[in-house]
């Protein structure tokens, strides 16, 4: 079937739920790629600074939601609620300590959704949170074919990896590093990377249509990142938050004291008071270059994926998923973590690529998502062409992800539906790739919370 039918059989059945499967469709790949902890520090999101021009070609080729947000800025329940379409109420995740399944219900997720329609479903890197809240397991047998990859140099993300002025290596939270100097003589993202493609390749000729979901661990702490993304951001050139003091009168329940950054021996050297700090305006410039630092680095690997997916052929059967599981703040409000309600940490990227829906072939042959160095000289511009400024959430995503493959969405959630496996309490937002936005869009809201041990900072 051509790449035309097969996207004008796949509009006409976005408005309807009703088959399993688009008529005369063959059922669509996935790819499903998640960052952690990035907030929207993105070209394709107006931020002038970032260098991000493989995420930028893919937003220009995508559905872009300007304003999607998750319900828990935290990766064990955004995750979980996410992956389910459950709300961190209906999981009774709110930490790291507890396995819906065991604790809640037996909820099916995204991936074991289409797991039992015939995908056959991949996760690399980091999709559930690792431990507790995924069975040590990350879901498997349920969610995937086969047992998840995890980078065998993760495990040194936590250890002392990083020379400090002294020559002596330490657990820092500012972390660049010679990359040949590291264990195996790599990272974690690039570790990913490698093998997302090595899946990629080997589902390329199979007739069984692939979920294959990559989880990038950065821009999330610490900052173990190949030393040459600096250079993209030279220190005189950044600038503090701007809204850097904790505001007069906040409520002490709605601050985070940010204790992951404190645990670091470079911050723990500042001898902070706590909890407010403030940070030191020196150190401060260097935490928001090493953040920028890690978005190009995690941008690079994305870069690596989409353009392998271009050379195997599978551009034009693939949809393309890319979010984040929550935001972070840098500075905002004198905070340098999740763990809040504030917009920099609830608010996330989020895209979708469609072929012939939000792209269509180029007749002159070109490649859909070459390869873009972020290193070389050359400037790359990229323009939006769908944007949708409704509010959306996390939740929407396994709705949504189903009618976009062609798949029957899952009815919603009825009430308190804590006994009911397959149910969504997202939206579909399928509609919206027919129909242009016009105005405001009544009753969109979004739905984050955040629970608290005390009123005060812990």
């Amino acid at each position: 079937m051509s790449g035309s039918v097969r996207a004008l059989l796949l509009l006409l059945a976005l408005d309807s739920v009703a088959p399993e499967r688009v008529p005369g469709r063959e059922g669509g790949n996935v790819l499903f790629i998640m960052a952690d902890d990035l907030r929207p520090v993105l070209g394709c999101y107006g931020d002038s600074l970032v260098k991000s021009p493989n995420i930028d070609q893919l937003a220009s080729k995508s559905q872009v939601f300007l304003n999607a947000y998750a319900q828990q800025a935290v990766c064990a329940p955004s995750r979980t609620s996410m992956l389910t379409s459950r709300r961190p109420d209906t999981t009774r995740l709110y930490d790291f300590n507890s396995y819906w399944r065991v604790h809640a219900g037996n909820y099916s997720t995204m991936p074991q959704y289409f797991k039992s329609k015939g995908y056959f479903t991949m996760s690399v890197g980091k999709i559930f949170h690792p431990g507790v809240p995924s069975n040590h397991t990350d879901d498997y047998p349920y969610s995937w074919s086969v047992p998840a990859y995890h980078p065998p140099s993760n495990l040194y993300e936590n250890e002392k990896m990083c020379k400090g002025k002294d020559k002596q290596l330490h657990a820092n939270l500012l972390c660049a590093v010679n990359v040949t100097e590291q264990p195996g003589g790599t990272l974690p993202d690039i570790e990913s990377a490698d093998e997302a493609v090595r899946l990629l390749r080997s589902r390329a000729n199979s007739s069984a249509p692939f979920f294959l979901a990559v989880g990038f661990y950065k821009p999330h702490i610490p900052y173990r990142i190949p030393q040459e993304y600096l250079s993209l951001y030279p220190i005189e050139k950044m600038s503090l938050a701007p809204d850097p003091d904790v505001p007069k009168g906040l409520p002490p329940v709605a601050y985070a004291p940010w204790t992951d950054l404190r645990r670091r021996e470079d911050v723990s050297a500042l001898n902070l008071s706590f909890p407010y700090g403030p940070i030191p305006k020196d150190f401060q410039l260097g935490i928001r270059q090493h953040y920028y630092a890690a978005v190009s680095y995690m941008d690079r690997q994305v870069g690596r994926l989409l353009s392998a997916l271009d050379e195997l052929g599978l551009a034009d059967s693939t949809q393309v998923v890319f979010l984040s599981d929550h935001g972070w703040s840098l500075g905002e409000h004198g905070e340098w973590a999740k763990y809040s309600n504030f917009d920099v940490v609830t608010r996330v990227p989020l895209m979708f690529y469609v072929p012939g829906v939000t792209s269509h072939p180029d007749s002159s042959g070109m490649s859909t998502f070459p390869f873009i160095d972020v290193f070389d000289k050359a400037e790359f511009s990229f323009t939006n062409h769908k944007e949708i400024k409704r509010m959306v959430e996390l939740v929407d995503i396994f709705p949504t992800v189903s009618a976009l493959a062609g798949l029957r969405v899952p009815k919603p959630c009825i009430g308190i539906s804590l006994q009911e496996e397959l149910c969504t309490e997202g939206d579909n937002l399928a509609n919206t790739f027919r129909h242009r936005e016009r105005g405001e869009v009544a009753e969109a809201i979004a739905f984050s919370q955040y629970p608290r041990p005390a009123d005060t900072p812990q």
